[in-house]
Protein backbone atom coordinates (compact mmCIF):
# COMPACT_ATOMS: atom_id res chain seq x y z
CA UNK A 1 0.00 0.00 0.00
CA UNK A 2 1.27 3.11 -0.93
CA UNK A 3 1.05 6.28 1.30
CA UNK A 4 -1.57 8.15 -1.06
CA UNK A 5 -3.66 4.93 0.24
CA UNK A 6 -3.03 4.67 3.50
CA UNK A 7 -6.25 5.05 5.64
CA UNK A 8 -6.33 6.97 9.26
CA UNK A 9 -7.46 4.04 10.76
CA UNK A 10 -4.21 2.94 10.69
CA UNK A 11 -3.65 5.41 13.88
CA UNK A 12 -6.03 3.35 15.65
CA UNK A 13 -9.15 4.05 17.49
CA UNK A 14 -10.38 6.12 20.15
CA UNK A 15 -13.76 6.56 22.03
CA UNK A 16 -15.31 10.47 22.33
CA UNK A 17 -17.83 9.44 25.04
CA UNK A 18 -19.81 6.85 22.67
CA UNK A 19 -18.19 8.21 19.55
CA UNK A 20 -15.43 6.33 17.81
CA UNK A 21 -12.71 7.96 16.08
CA UNK A 22 -9.63 7.26 13.86
CA UNK A 23 -6.70 8.72 16.32
CA UNK A 24 -5.23 11.01 13.30
CA UNK A 25 -7.71 13.32 12.68
CA UNK A 26 -7.83 17.03 10.97
CA UNK A 27 -7.48 20.67 12.12
CA UNK A 28 -9.31 23.04 10.53
CA UNK A 29 -7.50 26.18 11.29
CA UNK A 30 -4.87 25.92 8.43
CA UNK A 31 -7.74 25.71 5.74
CA UNK A 32 -8.95 29.23 5.63
CA UNK A 33 -5.89 31.55 4.38
CA UNK A 34 -2.15 30.56 2.83
CA UNK A 35 0.41 32.00 5.25
CA UNK A 36 -0.03 32.58 9.34
CA UNK A 37 -3.63 31.84 11.02
CA UNK A 38 -5.61 34.82 12.06
CA UNK A 39 -3.52 37.68 10.55
CA UNK A 40 -4.76 40.17 8.25
CA UNK A 41 -2.47 40.16 5.76
CA UNK A 42 -2.77 36.29 5.05
CA UNK A 43 -4.13 35.84 1.63
CA UNK A 44 -7.89 33.90 1.67
CA UNK A 45 -7.01 30.46 1.07
CA UNK A 46 -7.80 28.53 -2.40
CA UNK A 47 -11.70 27.72 -1.96
CA UNK A 48 -11.73 24.43 -4.32
CA UNK A 49 -8.34 23.52 -2.67
CA UNK A 50 -9.77 23.84 0.69
CA UNK A 51 -13.18 21.77 -0.13
CA UNK A 52 -10.94 19.44 -2.02
CA UNK A 53 -8.53 18.33 1.02
CA UNK A 54 -11.82 17.85 3.47
CA UNK A 55 -12.87 15.82 1.00
CA UNK A 56 -9.70 13.63 0.80
CA UNK A 57 -9.96 13.53 4.23
CA UNK A 58 -12.68 11.72 4.57
CA UNK A 59 -11.67 9.57 1.57
CA UNK A 60 -8.82 8.93 3.51
CA UNK A 61 -10.31 7.56 6.81
CA UNK A 62 -10.38 10.49 8.75
CA UNK A 63 -13.56 10.70 10.44
CA UNK A 64 -12.56 13.27 13.14
CA UNK A 65 -12.16 17.12 12.46
CA UNK A 66 -11.59 19.84 14.97
CA UNK A 67 -12.78 23.75 14.50
CA UNK A 68 -14.26 26.51 15.54
CA UNK A 69 -16.47 29.58 14.30
CA UNK A 70 -13.77 31.77 15.10
CA UNK A 71 -10.81 29.87 12.31
CA UNK A 72 -11.61 32.43 9.51
CA UNK A 73 -9.85 34.99 7.20
CA UNK A 74 -10.90 37.15 4.88
CA UNK A 75 -13.55 35.79 2.30
CA UNK A 76 -12.84 32.35 4.42
CA UNK A 77 -14.35 29.92 7.21
CA UNK A 78 -13.25 26.74 8.20
CA UNK A 79 -17.02 26.01 9.14
CA UNK A 80 -18.42 27.10 5.92
CA UNK A 81 -15.72 25.14 4.31
CA UNK A 82 -17.02 22.08 6.24
CA UNK A 83 -20.17 22.27 5.69
CA UNK A 84 -20.25 23.21 1.87
CA UNK A 85 -17.57 19.97 1.49
CA UNK A 86 -19.20 17.30 3.83
CA UNK A 87 -22.94 17.87 4.23
CA UNK A 88 -25.04 15.60 4.48
CA UNK A 89 -22.23 14.96 6.88
CA UNK A 90 -21.13 10.98 7.01
CA UNK A 91 -22.69 9.25 10.28
CA UNK A 92 -19.18 8.04 11.75
CA UNK A 93 -17.70 11.74 11.04
CA UNK A 94 -17.28 13.35 14.53
CA UNK A 95 -16.90 17.44 14.02
CA UNK A 96 -15.21 18.74 17.85
CA UNK A 97 -15.64 22.59 18.02
CA UNK A 98 -14.53 25.20 21.03
CA UNK A 99 -15.91 27.84 22.45
CA UNK A 100 -14.96 30.63 24.21
CA UNK A 101 -12.46 32.78 22.26
CA UNK A 102 -14.05 35.22 20.03
CA UNK A 103 -13.51 37.78 16.91
CA UNK A 104 -14.61 40.87 15.74
CA UNK A 105 -15.81 40.94 11.89
CA UNK A 106 -12.51 42.54 11.23
CA UNK A 107 -10.92 39.42 12.69
CA UNK A 108 -9.15 41.13 15.68
CA UNK A 109 -9.96 39.07 19.25
CA UNK A 110 -12.27 40.05 21.68
CA UNK A 111 -12.19 39.10 25.20
CA UNK A 112 -13.70 35.67 26.02
CA UNK A 113 -17.31 34.89 26.25
CA UNK A 114 -19.12 35.13 29.62
CA UNK A 115 -21.36 31.67 30.90
CA UNK A 116 -23.79 34.15 29.12
CA UNK A 117 -22.61 34.56 25.91
CA UNK A 118 -21.44 30.73 25.53
CA UNK A 119 -25.18 29.83 24.06
CA UNK A 120 -24.78 32.77 21.28
CA UNK A 121 -21.19 31.07 20.29
CA UNK A 122 -22.32 27.42 20.38
CA UNK A 123 -25.97 28.29 18.22
CA UNK A 124 -23.54 30.08 15.74
CA UNK A 125 -21.17 26.79 15.39
CA UNK A 126 -24.43 24.89 14.55
CA UNK A 127 -25.97 27.79 11.98
CA UNK A 128 -22.49 27.35 10.10
CA UNK A 129 -22.05 23.96 10.30
CA UNK A 130 -25.48 23.09 9.28
CA UNK A 131 -26.20 20.81 12.34
CA UNK A 132 -28.99 21.10 14.60
CA UNK A 133 -26.48 19.56 17.54
CA UNK A 134 -22.38 19.97 18.01
CA UNK A 135 -20.72 16.38 18.98
CA UNK A 136 -17.80 17.38 20.82
CA UNK A 137 -17.14 21.20 22.14
CA UNK A 138 -14.16 22.08 23.77
CA UNK A 139 -14.34 24.98 26.38
CA UNK A 140 -11.30 26.80 25.54
CA UNK A 141 -9.61 29.29 28.27
CA UNK A 142 -6.79 31.31 28.94
CA UNK A 143 -4.96 31.18 32.65
CA UNK A 144 -5.84 29.73 35.80
CA UNK A 145 -9.45 30.58 37.40
CA UNK A 146 -12.34 29.09 37.94
CA UNK A 147 -13.92 27.19 34.83
CA UNK A 148 -16.78 26.13 36.93
CA UNK A 149 -19.47 28.80 35.54
CA UNK A 150 -18.34 28.71 32.42
CA UNK A 151 -18.17 25.02 32.08
CA UNK A 152 -21.29 25.08 33.73
CA UNK A 153 -23.13 26.55 31.50
CA UNK A 154 -22.15 24.06 28.72
CA UNK A 155 -23.46 21.78 30.59
CA UNK A 156 -26.85 22.97 31.15
CA UNK A 157 -26.34 23.07 26.84
CA UNK A 158 -25.54 19.62 26.75
CA UNK A 159 -28.62 18.78 29.14
CA UNK A 160 -30.63 20.72 26.43
CA UNK A 161 -29.31 18.55 23.48
CA UNK A 162 -27.67 21.21 21.59
CA UNK A 163 -23.68 19.71 22.41
CA UNK A 164 -23.17 15.94 22.95
CA UNK A 165 -20.24 15.70 24.36
CA UNK A 166 -17.85 18.59 26.53
CA UNK A 167 -14.32 18.61 26.86
CA UNK A 168 -11.42 21.24 27.68
CA UNK A 169 -8.69 22.82 25.52
CA UNK A 170 -5.39 25.04 27.32
CA UNK A 171 -6.32 23.52 30.37
CA UNK A 172 -4.35 22.66 33.69
CA UNK A 173 -5.00 19.41 35.76
CA UNK A 174 -7.78 21.11 38.74
CA UNK A 175 -9.47 22.58 35.93
CA UNK A 176 -10.38 18.74 34.53
CA UNK A 177 -10.99 17.53 38.07
CA UNK A 178 -13.21 20.86 38.88
CA UNK A 179 -14.97 19.99 35.49
CA UNK A 180 -15.43 16.43 35.79
CA UNK A 181 -17.06 17.80 39.06
CA UNK A 182 -19.87 18.89 36.75
CA UNK A 183 -20.31 16.98 33.73
CA UNK A 184 -18.36 14.40 31.99
CA UNK A 185 -15.18 15.24 29.96
CA UNK A 186 -14.58 12.98 27.23
CA UNK A 187 -11.16 15.02 25.89
CA UNK A 188 -8.17 17.75 26.88
CA UNK A 189 -6.96 19.54 23.84
CA UNK A 190 -2.96 20.95 24.73
CA UNK A 191 -0.12 22.40 23.14
CA UNK A 192 1.97 19.27 23.32
CA UNK A 193 4.73 17.70 21.28
CA UNK A 194 8.46 16.95 21.03
CA UNK A 195 10.55 18.58 24.16
CA UNK A 196 7.22 18.77 26.17
CA UNK A 197 8.05 19.83 29.99
CA UNK A 198 7.61 17.11 32.93
CA UNK A 199 4.26 18.92 33.82
CA UNK A 200 2.67 18.25 30.55
CA UNK A 201 3.97 14.43 30.24
CA UNK A 202 2.38 14.23 33.68
CA UNK A 203 -0.98 15.70 32.55
CA UNK A 204 -0.82 13.51 29.37
CA UNK A 205 -1.08 10.51 31.74
CA UNK A 206 -3.16 11.46 33.81
CA UNK A 207 -5.25 12.08 31.08
CA UNK A 208 -4.74 8.08 30.06
CA UNK A 209 -5.44 7.01 33.67
CA UNK A 210 -8.66 8.70 33.52
CA UNK A 211 -10.00 7.53 30.17
CA UNK A 212 -10.00 11.05 29.19
CA UNK A 213 -8.56 11.68 25.22
CA UNK A 214 -5.32 13.88 25.11
CA UNK A 215 -5.33 16.11 21.39
CA UNK A 216 -2.44 17.94 21.35
CA UNK A 217 -2.32 21.30 19.06
CA UNK A 218 0.65 22.17 17.24
CA UNK A 219 2.31 18.74 17.45
CA UNK A 220 3.98 19.72 14.16
CA UNK A 221 4.46 23.37 14.45
CA UNK A 222 5.66 23.12 17.69
CA UNK A 223 7.00 26.72 19.18
CA UNK A 224 6.43 28.53 15.30
CA UNK A 225 2.38 28.30 17.25
CA UNK A 226 -0.25 29.61 14.02
CA UNK A 227 2.74 30.21 11.62
CA UNK A 228 3.68 26.81 11.35
CA UNK A 229 6.57 25.19 11.05
CA UNK A 230 9.91 26.96 10.65
CA UNK A 231 13.46 26.99 11.27
CA UNK A 232 16.37 24.02 11.42
CA UNK A 233 14.82 20.77 12.64
CA UNK A 234 16.48 18.90 15.34
CA UNK A 235 19.16 16.30 14.01
CA UNK A 236 17.68 13.71 15.92
CA UNK A 237 13.90 14.18 13.79
CA UNK A 238 16.19 14.57 10.81
CA UNK A 239 17.42 10.97 11.81
CA UNK A 240 14.25 9.03 12.07
CA UNK A 241 13.04 10.71 9.38
CA UNK A 242 15.84 9.55 7.27
CA UNK A 243 15.68 5.82 8.30
CA UNK A 244 11.94 5.41 7.90
CA UNK A 245 12.11 7.46 4.19
CA UNK A 246 9.83 10.57 6.01
CA UNK A 247 9.58 13.84 6.24
CA UNK A 248 10.24 15.38 9.51
CA UNK A 249 6.16 16.16 10.05
CA UNK A 250 5.24 12.42 9.75
CA UNK A 251 7.92 11.57 12.84
CA UNK A 252 6.33 14.34 14.94
CA UNK A 253 3.20 12.90 13.93
CA UNK A 254 4.05 9.52 14.76
CA UNK A 255 5.91 10.42 18.03
CA UNK A 256 2.88 11.56 19.07
CA UNK A 257 0.45 8.59 18.47
CA UNK A 258 2.81 6.56 20.64
CA UNK A 259 2.24 8.77 23.30
CA UNK A 260 -0.68 6.72 24.82
CA UNK A 261 -3.37 5.01 23.31
CA UNK A 262 -5.49 8.00 24.37
CA UNK A 263 -3.13 10.59 22.13
CA UNK A 264 -4.85 12.08 18.98
CA UNK A 265 -3.58 13.99 16.42
CA UNK A 266 -5.63 16.63 14.21
CA UNK A 267 -2.70 17.70 12.15
CA UNK A 268 -4.16 20.73 9.94
CA UNK A 269 -3.48 21.65 6.65
CA UNK A 270 -4.34 23.27 2.98
CA UNK A 271 -2.19 21.30 1.02
CA UNK A 272 -3.15 17.69 -0.80
CA UNK A 273 0.21 16.36 -0.52
CA UNK A 274 0.75 17.64 2.94
CA UNK A 275 -2.98 16.27 4.08
CA UNK A 276 -1.37 12.27 2.35
CA UNK A 277 1.91 12.09 4.29
CA UNK A 278 0.20 13.18 8.20
CA UNK A 279 -2.50 10.33 7.39
CA UNK A 280 0.19 7.69 6.19
CA UNK A 281 1.87 9.28 9.35
CA UNK A 282 -0.35 7.22 11.41
CA UNK A 283 0.96 3.77 9.90
CA UNK A 284 4.43 4.46 11.23
CA UNK A 285 5.79 1.84 13.75
CA UNK A 286 8.71 3.84 15.65
CA UNK A 287 11.22 1.56 17.27
CA UNK A 288 12.72 1.77 21.06
CA UNK A 289 15.52 3.03 19.42
CA UNK A 290 13.54 5.83 17.60
CA UNK A 291 11.22 6.63 20.97
CA UNK A 292 14.99 7.24 22.86
CA UNK A 293 16.11 9.60 20.43
CA UNK A 294 13.45 11.17 19.82
CA UNK A 295 12.60 11.79 23.63
CA UNK A 296 16.03 13.44 23.86
CA UNK A 297 15.07 16.42 21.81
CA UNK A 298 14.83 19.36 24.29
CA UNK A 299 15.92 17.43 27.02
CA UNK A 300 19.89 17.36 26.38
CA UNK A 301 22.37 19.87 27.93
Amino acid sequence: MTSQNINAAASGTWKLGDLHVNRLGFGAMRLTQDGPAFTRDSAPSDRARAIGVLRRAVELGVNHIDTAAFYFSPLRSANELINTALAPYPDDLVITTKVGPGRSLAGEFVPHATPGQLRGQVEENLRQLGRDHLDVVNLRIVGDDSIAERFGALADLREAGLIRHLGLSNVRPHHLAEAQAIAPVVCVQNMYGLGAGPEQEAFLRSCGEQGVAFVPFYAIAGTGREAGTGGAEHEEVLAVARAHGVGAAEIRLAWTLHRGPHVLAIPGTGNPDHLTANVAAGSLRLTAEDLALLDSVGRTG
